[in-house]
């Protein structure tokens, strides 16, 4: 905690969060201290995000998880078909032209087992850091990553972030996983481009610390000339030393997944706008949102593990409370709700 601190990489104004900053950095897990520590909660349990936030239901997580490895893999597809195709270097614009043959790709490499396992590993701390408390609602999650000041190498700039994406490249990290797949986890939350690098430098800085080992030493960053922390060149022949450039030495992997983390454009809205419409039609079902632990566990929680809030505001959006009331009622005679 002293060394995430001293780097800059907690916020100490945050000391008055639940528990203090430890509880924050370190939530509770069962059989904690032992060789074996488990998860506090199933992975099939576990919320996608903060409560009202995106995918924030029981079952939230594997849903949110499995609509971004859909979009991971398809992107990487896209990626493959518009920029590596075979076809002298560009995209067949007439698909025709094909002739029914099939797509094939150069042999420039976009990883599959990177583009299939960063989604998954991502968001796994999530169970740890979004645990269920007995009313329905969830732990708070502590941002930490930076000070959200001065994060930018001293100068001004905020790479603070929820501690799950932390822990989750803690965890990659203390595996011994290739600083690719390490590097395209954590831009989840932020590409490393357009003068971020030093977000995703800091979460790996900060996952290294929690773990014990040394980032450059092990791989994961590098320094520059200047001495800053930055990502290492892969997959170049040292050509050019882009770092001193001020450059990053960008993998396409770092943007999909980066891309394929961000529905939640429009899947934090919908929820937001689903817990209204679900307030406004409780009293049909016999349940007072007011009264927030039957509310929560017996019907909000419910009814979006079944149906979740993206479903409900296209359904409202096409069909209004009429539509939405014929879900809830096909649940009620489920005996769900």
């Amino acid at each position: 905690m002293q060394q995430l601190l001293a780097a800059g990489l907690l916020d100490p104004s945050d000391a008055s969060f639940l528990g203090g900053l430890q509880s924050g950095v370190f939530p509770p897990v069962v059989n904690d201290g032992t060789a074996c520590p488990q998860l506090p909660i199933p992975f099939y349990a576990a919320p996608g995000s903060a409560f009202g936030s995106h995918h924030s239901y029981p079952g939230g997580l594997p849903i949110h998880e499995s609509n971004n490895e859909s979009s991971d893999i398809e992107l990487a597809g896209q990626y493959r078909s518009v920029y590596l195709h075979k076809n002298e270097g560009v995209v067949a614009l007439n698909p025709e032209a094909l002739q029914g043959k099939p797509v094939t790709h150069a042999s420039i490499l976009i990883d599959q087992d990177i583009i299939v396992g960063a989604p998954i590993w991502h968001d796994w701390a999530k169970p740890i850091v979004f645990q269920w408390n007995a009313d329905g609602s969830e732990f708070p999650e502590l941002s930490i990553g930076g000070n959200g000041l001065t994060d930018n190498n001293g100068a001004a700039g905020n790479s603070k972030t929820g501690g799950h994406h932390i822990l989750s490249i803690a965890e990659s990290m203390a595996r011994g996983l290739s600083p690719a797949f390490v590097i395209t986890q954590a831009s989840a939350h932020s590409n490393p481009s357009l003068g971020s690098e030093y977000k995703v430098v800091n979460w790996i800085r900060a996952a290294a610390i929690i773990d014990g080992i040394d980032p450059v030493a092990t791989g994961y960053l590098m320094t520059d000339a200047k001495g800053s922390p930055r990502l290492p060149a892969l997959r170049n022949l040292g050509d050019i030393d882009l770092a001193n450039l001020g450059q990053t030495n960008l993998l396409a992997e770092y943007q999909l997944h980066n891309l394929s983390d961000a529905d939640f454009t429009y899947s934090i809205p919908a929820i937001g706008e689903t817990e209204i419409i679900l307030e406004t039609l409780a009293p049909r079902y016999g349940y007072d949102p007011t009264n927030v632990s039957v509310y929560n566990n017996n019907d909000r929680n419910p009814i979006l593990s079944f149906l979740t809030g993206e479903r409900f505001l296209i359904l409202y959006s096409q069909q209004g409370l009429a539509g939405v009331q014929s879900e809830l009622d096909r649940l009620r005679r489920a005996h769900v709700i």
